[in-house]
Parts: structure tokens; C-alpha cells; sequence
């Protein structure tokens, strides 16, 4: 590929469009559906699907059409949004919307756990280009990434199964999103300590 054919640099404004826009407007729709057009629980989370899938499908262009490339990740995310979005609305039945994120975290789940199990390094595939690591570090950020979205798959169940879809709605977005960020800061110390590691014996090689 010539260099004026290579791909823009990622644009923060975008990525974030990218990842949180459909999520954005689903939370949007779904208080407007209540607070102002006085729709009930079901009718208003209907509503509030069709802004997810609407809002998905802008920000998958959006993405595409800047950035000429869309990351594996909101990619995977943003199908999923228009699959069970789509099924929701097909069927007139909120349960998959609210079984979307469990799904999620569960095929992630899978992918970093059996990816291990069998010897590859599936988050490394993800953030090599981000993150220096030793193969005991790599494998170690992602057993403890596979138990944490399997975490999330369960809370997910245990929130929409017993709460309102208020609170609910709420731990989706932006919920799930802040608990993935305290998450990602608290392995900062040991990939801290591995990358410290890699620099001392790269220092003692001849």
C-alpha cells in the first residue's frame, strides 16, 4: 500500500464516537422515552433499541468512513449491538438487548481463556503494537481479563434480573464502562513490574 494510500491516524474524537455512540444514544433515547413521552418500561426500552441500533450503525460508519478501519473490538461490539438490537425489536422482547452484554462477555470471556488454554495469546494479538510484555505477562493480563469479563457477564445477569430498568440501563452505560476502566488501572502495577523485568534482562544480555 503506497503511503498516501495508508489509513489516517486514530482520532480520539472518532474512536470515541466509535465505541460509546450507540451506548450514548441508547441511555439518551431510553430517559427521553420515559421523562417525556411518559412511556412505560417495555415501550420505552424498545424505544431506547431502536436509538442503540440506529446509533450503532452511524458510528460503524462514522469509523469507517474517517478512519478507513474499524479495531476488532468495537467492531465485534457494534454487530452485536445491531444483532440483538435487531432481535429485540423483531421480537418485541427486551431480553436480548439486556442479555447483549452477557453474551459479550462471554465470547470474550472464551476467547481469552481457551486461547490460553491452547497456547496463544489472544490479548497480545489485541495490544502488542500498545504494550511491552513478557509471555508470563501477557499470559497473566489475560487469564485475569478472561475471569474479569466473566465477572461482568455474571453481574450483568444478577443487575437487569433483579433491578429496574432504570438501574439497569444505568450500569450498561456507563456502569460497565467505569468498572472496566478501575479494572484496566488496577493491573497497571504488575504490567509495570513485568516491563521492568523485560528492561533489566535486556540490560544484562551482552
Amino acid at each position: 500500500m503506497a503511503d498516501g494510500d495508508a489509513p489516517p491516524p486514530p482520532n480520539p474524537v472518532v474512536r470515541a464516537i466509535v465505541d460509546y455512540g450507540g451506548l450514548a444514544v441508547f441511555l439518551l433515547t431510553y430517559f427521553v422515552a420515559r421523562m417525556i413521552l411518559k412511556q412505560p418500561g417495555n415501550p420505552a426500552l424498545l424505544t431506547a433499541t431502536w436509538g442503540l441500533v440506529g446509533g450503532s450503525a452511524v458510528a460503524l460508519i462514522v469509523g469507517l468512513v474517517v478512519e478507513r478501519r474499524i479495531a476488532p473490538l468495537p467492531l465485534f461490539a457494534g454487530l452485536a449491538a445491531l444483532i440483538f438490537g435487531g432481535l429485540t425489536l423483531v421480537f418485541h422482547d427486551p431480553r436480548f438487548v439486556k442479555i447483549k452484554p452477557t453474551a459479550i462477555n462471554l465470547a470474550l470471556a472464551g476467547v481469552m481463556l481457551i486461547g490460553t488454554a491452547m497456547g496463544k495469546n489472544p490479548l497480545k494479538a489485541l495490544f502488542a503494537d500498545a504494550l511491552h510484555l513478557s509471555p508470563q505477562g501477557w499470559r497473566k493480563l489475560t487469564v485475569r481479563y478472561g475471569i474479569f469479563f466473566l465477572v461482568m457477564a455474571g453481574l450483568n445477569e444478577a443487575v437487569w434480573r433483579t433491578q429496574p430498568d432504570s438501574v439497569w440501563i444505568l450500569f450498561r452505560f456507563p456502569g460497565l464502562q467505569i468498572l472496566s476502566l478501575l479494572f484496566a488501572v488496577t493491573q497497571v502495577p504488575m504490567m509495570m513490574k513485568d516491563m521492568k523485568s523485560l528492561e533489566a534482562a535486556a540490560e544484562m544480555e551482552p
